[in-house]
């Protein structure tokens, strides 16, 4: 075979995963057994050892396959979501597999389901639950507080300022002007998110007052 043969097929045999360097068990690089089925890069399958029983993950890449195994996945992937969960008591969490309640808790507590209903729970028989839900409705209040007030920055910016607008592919443009003057922003939009502010935190604060 020509040297020019032998370079088209080494890289043949190296798109389909299956040249030496990449069946070689001292490299990452690994080629299922028996599989012999052409497959696309992206594309992940199984397969278990019919002798030792462990089931290994397969993915074809750009030019190899890569080998994992299918129970060291899947430990990295609870390691992973346990971390995420980072003010979960570690010691009695349960959580191993998160669903939409899950999630949804974390955002707002940085904790799963189970684990806010558990420590809800323990403060309603301390008598102290009132004081938690007056704290985190403050908390919430704040930070959706600070959300606005930057939504407010931005609407700043793209209210008062002209623009140039990119209208075809020759690069031929349009001035769009402002629709507001600063000073216009700052009366109408800017002036009444202050009171609204103002009203919103009282109310809390009333809220918490009564609570005392």
């Amino acid at each position: 075979m020509s040297k020019k043969l032998q370079n088209v097929d080494a890289v043949n045999k190296m798109l389909a995963g299956e040249h030496t360097f990449q069946t070689n068990k001292t490299h990452t690089f690994s080629k299922p057994n028996k599989d012999t089925k052409k497959r696309l890069v992206g594309e992940t399958w199984e397969e278990t050892d019919s002798k030792s029983g462990i089931t290994h993950l397969y993915e074809q890449k750009d030019g190899y396959v890569m080998k994992t195994k299918r129970d060291s996945e899947t430990l990295q992937s609870t390691r992973d979501s346990l971390a995420s969960f980072s003010k979960c008591p570690k010691e009695t969490c349960t959580c191993l597999s998160p669903n939409h309640l899950d999630r949804k808790m974390k955002s707002i507590h940085g904790m799963c389901f189970d684990c806010v209903i558990d420590i809800e729970n323990k403060l309603r028989i301390e008598g102290k639950f009132n004081e938690y839900a007056i704290d985190k409705m403050k908390t919430n209040a704040t930070e959706w507080i600070k959300r606005a007030e930057k939504d407010i920055v931005m609407l700043k910016e793209a209210y008062t300022k002209t623009y140039d607008v990119v209208l075809n592919a020759d690069g031929k443009t349009q001035t769009v002007d402002a629709r507001m003057t600063p000073a216009e922003f700052a009366e109408k939009v800017e002036k009444e998110f202050q009171e609204y502010r103002e009203n919103f935190m009282q109310e809390i604060t009333k809220i918490e007052n009564k609570n005392d």
